[in-house]
C-alpha cells in the first residue's frame, strides 16, 4: 500500500477530513497512514460525518491518554456530546463499566470481577477445546471454508454463550443483531440508514438480555448472568439497567473482538510463510505467537469514546474541553518506540507491552478468555487444516469498513487438504 496521510501545515489547529484517511486502501492496510501520522502529526484532529475527534497515534502519548482522569468515559457526564455521537437510544445498553469513571467504574468492575475469575475461565478450557474440535470436524473433510462464518464467529459466540447462559437455540438471534452493528458502513447503506439499523439492533439485543436476566432471576444457573445477579459489593448490587448493559458489554467484548482477531491472525500467518513455518515446526510458540499477532493486527484498532473534561495537552497539542479523543491502539502497537521493526511479524519477538487490550483502569477484563480461545484455536487449526492457504488473492479480501469500531474481515475464503473428523482425539 502506498497511501499516505496529508502533510502537516505545522499548526495544532489542523483538521484532516476523514475522507482523506478512511479510504478502501486504508481499510485493507491502515499502518502506512498511522506511520505517517506518528511521524508528522501524532495528535491530530480528524473530521468525519459523525463527529470530530483528536487521534492519538504514538505509544507514549497513548499510554498517557488512557491513564489521564481528565479524559472521561462517563456517558452521562458527556451530555450533549454523547447524544450527538451515539443517540439517545444507545444509553440503555451503555450503562456499564466501559462507559463510567471511578469511583462508579471501580464499583461496577469489582462486581463483574467477582463472577469473572481466572478459575472460572480456566474451568472452561475443556469446553473451549470441545467447541474448537466440533467446528473443525465440520470443516476438515470439505477442503475449503469461509472461515469467518464457519469458525471465527462461531467459536467465541459459543464460548460467551456458555459463559453467559445463552441457550444455543438463541445464538442465531444474537448473531443477527451483532452483525448489523459490526458491519456498519457496508451493503450500500447510508449513514442515516446505518444509524437506524444499529438502533433497531441495539433495541432487540437490549430486549433479549432483559428477558434473559429475568429468566435467570427466576431460575438461576451455573452461568455468569446468574452470578452477576447475586454479586454484591458491600450493600450494593448491579441495578437492572446495569445488569442488562453489562451482559451486552460482555457479549461484544468476549465475542466480537475475538472473532475478528482470529481472522486477522490467520491472514497474518498465511501472508508471512516464514513465520508460519516457525509455528508449524514448534507448536510451543503458539502463546508467544498470539501476543505478537495481537500487536501486529489486533481487532480493536481504536479505543472507545473519551472526552476531555477540561483543557489539556497530549503530545504538546492543546485539547479543548469537550473534545472527543480517540487513542489509536493499532498505531501505538506499531510505534518504533515499542518494538524494533514494528511493521514486521516476528513470532519469536518475546514479551512486549502491546496495547491490544488497552491500558489503565479500563484494561480489558476478558484477556484470559481471549488468550484461551486464540491459543486453543490456532494450535488446532494448524493441525487439523494442513496446507492451509488463501482461496483468493490477498488484495481481494474484503475488510470491515473504516466506519466499524472493529478491524476484521467480512469473509475469509480458505483452502486446505481435506482430512477426516477427529473422532474426539486431540
Amino acid at each position: 500500500m502506498t497511501q499516505t496521510a496529508p502533510a502537516s501545515s505545522g499548526t495544532s489547529d489542523d483538521v484532516v477530513p476523514g475522507g482523506e484517511i478512511y479510504t478502501p486502501e486504508f481499510r485493507a492496510d491502515p499502518y502506512p497512514v498511522y506511520a505517517r501520522l506518528r511521524a508528522e502529526r501524532p495528535v491530530v484532529k480528524v473530521r468525519t460525518p459523525r463527529f470530530d475527534s483528536f487521534l492519538v497515534t504514538r505509544y507514549d502519548d497513548a499510554r498517557q491518554a488512557l491513564s489521564d482522569p481528565r479524559l472521561s468515559k462517563d456517558l452521562y457526564r458527556a451530555g450533549d456530546t454523547y447524544l450527538a455521537v451515539f443517540g439517545e437510544k444507545a444509553r440503555q445498553i451503555n450503562t456499564n463499566m466501559l462507559n463510567s469513571d471511578p469511583p462508579e467504574h471501580s464499583r461496577l468492575r469489582r462486581l463483574v470481577t467477582q463472577a469473572f475469575t481466572p478459575r472460572r475461565i480456566e474451568a472452561m478450557r475443556p469446553r473451549v477445546e470441545e467447541i474448537v474440535e466440533g467446528l473443525l470436524d465440520r470443516m476438515a473433510p470439505r477442503g475449503r471454508t469461509e472461515f469467518v462464518d464457519d469458525f471465527a464467529l462461531r467459536l467465541p459466540l459459543a464460548v460467551i454463550g456458555d459463559l453467559l447462559g445463552i441457550p444455543e437455540a438463541d445464538h442465531e438471534e444474537i448473531l443477527a443483531g451483532t452483525q448489523v452493528i459490526r458491519t456498519v458502513g457496508t451493503g450500500g447503506r447510508s449513514p442515516q440508514e446505518d444509524r437506524a439499523a444499529i438502533g433497531e439492533a441495539q433495541q432487540r439485543l437490549h430486549a433479549y438480555f432483559t428477558g434473559l436476566v429475568a429468566a435467570k432471576r427466576r431460575e438461576p444457573g451455573e452461568d455468569l448472568v446468574s452470578a452477576l445477579i447475586t454479586a454484591r459489593d458491600g450493600d450494593g448490587r448491579l441495578s437492572e439497567a446495569e445488569l442488562v448493559s453489562t451482559c451486552f458489554l460482555l457479549l461484544f467484548a468476549g465475542y466480537q473482538t475475538t472473532s475478528d482477531f482470529l481472522g486477522n491472525a490467520v491472514v497474518a500467518l498465511l501472508t508471512h510463510p516464514e513465520e508460519l513455518a516457525k509455528l508449524l515446526a514448534d507448536p510451543g510458540l503458539v502463546p508467544d505467537a498470539v501476543e505478537e499477532l495481537l500487536r501486529f493486527d489486533g481487532s480493536v484498532p481504536v479505543s472507545s469514546f473519551r472526552f476531555a473534561t477540561e483543557d489539556l495537552e497530549i503530545g504538546g497539542v492543546p485539547i479543548p474541553a469537550g473534545s472527543i479523543v480517540t487513542v489509536v491502539l493499532s498505531s501505538a502497537n506499531h510505534d518504533p518506540a515499542l518494538v524494533a521493526d514494528p511493521d514486521g511479524l516476528d513470532l519469536t519477538r518475546g514479551d512486549t507491552q502491546h496495547m491490544a487490550f488497552g491500558h489503565g483502569v479500563h484494561y480489558c477484563l476478558g484477556t484470559a478468555l481471549a488468550r484461551l480461545e486464540a491459543t486453543t484455536a490456532l494450535r488446532r487449526i494448524l493441525v487439523r487444516l494442513p496446507d492451509l492457504r488463501l482461496d483468493v488473492p490477498v488484495e481481494e479480501l474484503q475488510w470491515l469498513p473504516a466506519a466499524s469500531a472493529f478491524r476484521g474481515l467480512l469473509e475469509l475464503p480458505l483452502r486446505f487438504t481435506p482430512t477426516p473428523t477427529s473422532g474426539g482425539t486431540r
